[in-house]
């Protein structure tokens, strides 16, 4: 009887989970398009006189009475990042789908390119190092202009971002609080880049500057051995330690692991993109003006995160300035994904529910 047991889980766990496979987001719902500004400025005094932002949205825009939309919900991604991130099982599949928490029957989604990044405009289109040298400030104002003068939305239903993405959202509930009814960043500080998070990304810059083949951003091939160290201690930074652990327990798998993964990165990478796309950080500093951030606002970090490590206390000092604000910290574990876990929806989707709940 008890080799059973096994069998009848195995058929039990099959049944709970074909629902939710029924249910998981269909990507034919994506739609992508561009949104042209004219004649940027930048902070830096620098101009574009043609700022291409990318976007992809599912679902369709809701209008009230007053013609408005009002279903809007923008999501915004990391460092070198892209919105094709969101379209990934851990964090569609678990959202998008018919009666999911973000369900695209109810939303209309909005997943767009930052400055610098995706199908967006960038250094490599052309310019190089002569491309302008945006800051959060900039990427914030580009999704707003993309947002208003684009998609004809002038308010969110939420803003969800994701490590870089956390950081505008502080920047957006800062500069435009009542543009969204909720807010929910996830894996950053609400502080200066500084310390050993700003140690890794300016020695991941300062890597690709030494190289002798990025000759000032005017390279003809990829300056690889730039681009290695700068990969590198990003793909560091960004791992789960006890996760990895457990995934790969031997020499042989770890390295196997690492050369797949390291070599997907830096094929995807060009070096002044990514440059620029760790300086934007440069001047990143919300703590003054905590106080404005007026919506309601779920702010997750990970206990596991090398970016954001917790035991320092930061996020826990600004959450008491923060009066609209629950902050959560999700705890360490073999299963949670390191910075990573900002993307994989299993481990804070019932916060995002509540948030929606109390922001109504």
């Amino acid at each position: 009887m008890k080799n059973r047991w096994p069998r009848l889980a195995a058929a039990a766990a099959l049944l709970l989970a074909t629902p939710a496979l029924a249910q998981g987001f269909d990507a034919a719902q994506v739609k992508q398009g561009d949104h042209v500004i004219r004649d940027f400025a930048f902070r830096s005094g620098e101009k574009l006189p043609e700022l291409r932002m990318h976007y992809r949205t599912i679902g369709t825009p809701h209008r009230d009475a007053k013609g408005r939309i009002d279903n809007a919900v923008m999501i915004l991604h990391g460092t070198g990042g892209s919105g094709a991130q969101f379209l990934q099982p851990q964090f569609a599949d678990e959202l998008y789908g018919p009666g999911q928490p973000l369900d695209a029957r109810r939303y209309f989604i909005i997943l767009p390119d930052n400055i610098g990044h995706g199908d967006s405009s960038k250094p490599s289109d052309g310019l190089r190092m002569a491309f302008p040298h945006y800051d959060y400030d900039d990427m914030v104002e580009a999704q707003r202009r993309m947002l208003v003068d684009g998609l004809k939305v002038d308010h969110l239903r939420l803003t969800f971002g994701t490590s870089m993405g956390c950081m505008h959202i502080f920047v957006w509930g800062e500069k435009h609080p009542g543009f969204a009814s909720a807010l929910m960043p996830m894996a950053c500080q609400a502080a200066p880049i500084a310390g050993r998070n700003r140690m890794w990304r300016k020695a991941a810059m300062d890597g690709i500057r030494a190289d002798p083949a990025w000759q000032d951003g005017n390279y003809k091939a990829q300056p690889l051995l730039g681009l290695r160290t700068a990969s590198s201690l990003s793909q560091i930074a960004g791992a789960a330690a006890w996760y990895m652990q457990v995934q790969f327990p031997t020499r042989d798998a770890i390295d196997a692991y690492w050369k797949e993964r390291f070599d997907r990165d830096i094929a995807s990478r060009d070096a002044n993109d990514y440059l620029y796309q760790l300086d934007s950080s440069r001047d990143y500093d919300p703590s003054a003006d905590l106080e404005k951030i007026s919506a309601p606002m779920t702010w997750i970090n990970s206990s596991d995160d090398f970016i954001n490590p917790p035991e320092m206390g930061m996020a826990e000092t600004a959450a008491k300035r923060l009066k609209t604000t629950r902050y959560k910290l999700i705890p360490y574990s073999p299963e949670t994904r390191g910075h990573s876990t900002h993307t994989w929806a299993k481990f804070w989707k019932d916060e995002l529910v509540a948030l929606l709940a109390r922001s109504n």
